[in-house]
């Protein structure tokens, strides 16, 4: 069936934006689709308008070819409408591709957009930001996350953060304040507090096993180690998936959730940085976006 398509692709993440071009264009028109809208992000715009001229311009598909940011920016503009997503992975992270199963190979991925089915996951809202479709942090991961050069990443993968992230291990602990679906108030010392919609991370490694992009829920994890020690039983815990008698985290499944913090903490997004802060408030938003998966 002829598909009307857009494609958002961040030219910084394809090294042959031509050849790139070619084999998304072939493999659609392979399938009998018509020639797609092609949209470069920008780096002042990194999907944001180029998802609204999608949108305006009546396709049924977007092809996200791009990292997590660009992801991000194209998900925010699609959530809340009936079109959908199709995940083309060319970043570093790539974690809704790989909790959702999307392949990597350029081919494989665009054939999920053609012959895959349409699955609606929840996202999160971030007041006063914007939406998340892996998760969002405050604490150690946000510091990773902004420590960590973009030329390592591009040269190592998820593996750069490794360097950075033990560099920060027992740097960034904090006083917070954690209310869960307006509950009252938690008080911990916590390294990081992270509210995710799926459950693996960096890696593969399955930090909420147990979390669904499509629950209606949205799953907190209070990290607390204290010393590398602590650090290494968490990991333990983690592989091993202990679940709740994991040492150093505590897990909890909500709608929404406050983090508030004695003073101003790296946070990010779906991998990338935000502005820090002493808050982060997220909520979840049920269904909100329409993705194609295998």
């Amino acid at each position: 069936m002829s598909v009307r398509s857009a494609v958002v692709i961040n030219p910084s993440k394809v090294l042959d934006l031509d050849e790139g071009r070619r084999e998304l264009c072939g493999a659609l028109a392979d399938a009998g689709w018509p020639e797609p809208l092609w949209l470069e992000t920008t780096p002042e715009d990194p999907g944001c308008g180029m998802a609204r001229e999608a949108v305006a311009a009546g396709v049924e598909v977007v092809l996200v070819c791009g990292g997590d940011g660009t992801v991000m920016a194209v998900a925010g503009e699609l959530a809340g409408t009936d079109v959908a997503i199709a995940l083309v992975p060319s970043g570093t992270g790539n974690l809704l591709a790989t909790n959702l199963g999307i392949p990597r190979d350029v081919a494989e991925a665009v054939a999920v957009a053609i012959t895959g089915t349409r699955r609606r996951i929840d996202v999160g809202e971030v007041e006063g930001v914007g939406v998340f479709a892996v998760m969002a942090g405050m604490g150690f991961d946000a510091a990773m996350v902004g420590d960590t050069p973009d030329t390592a990443k591009a040269r190592f993968g998820w593996a750069a953060y490794v360097a950075t992230g033990l560099r920060n291990l027992t740097r960034h602990r904090a006083s917070v304040r954690i209310r869960l679906d307006g509950g009252r108030w938690l008080h911990r010392r916590a390294t990081s507090v992270l509210v995710a919609n799926v459950g693996r991370l960096q890696g593969g490694l399955p930090l909420l096993p147990g979390a669904e992009p499509d629950d209606g829920c949205l799953d907190v994890a209070v990290l607390t180690p204290r010393h590398v020690g602590d650090w290494v039983r968490l990991a333990g815990g983690v592989l091993l998936r202990r679940g709740p008698a994991t040492h150093g985290l505590e897990t909890f499944r909500v709608r929404s959730v406050e983090i508030h913090a004695a003073r101003d903490e790296p946070r990010e997004l779906d991998g990338d940085v935000i502005a820090p802060a002493r808050r982060l408030a997220a909520r979840v938003r049920p269904g909100a976006l329409v993705v194609c998966v295998p």
